[in-house]
């Protein structure tokens, strides 16, 4: 039974592909194949920023001014005692 295959239209990636696989001494599938697993591992699971932070706004509740936080509790240091 024949294997499955992609068909890729882009010249640049078949181009992107075939270099690769020179280099790297493998198969453009091999290539091909990595480069989709390494692009599913850090793309999976993320959200984009706006749902994020909407997300974020609505289980926090509240902002906190940060600036006003840090300036509360900030204090000069008195320096070093010789």
């Amino acid at each position: 039974m024949a294997e499955p295959q992609l068909s890729v239209r882009s010249s640049k990636a078949r181009d992107l592909a075939h270099r690769l696989a020179r280099r790297e001494n493998r198969s453009i599938a091999d290539v091909v194949e990595r480069a989709l697993e390494a692009y599913e591992i850090r793309e999976a699971g993320r959200e984009p920023a706006s749902t994020f932070y909407r997300r974020l706004a609505a289980q926090a509740g509240t902002d906190i001014d940060l600036e006003a936080a840090i300036r509360e509790n900030r204090h000069p240091h008195k320096g070093v005692d010789l």
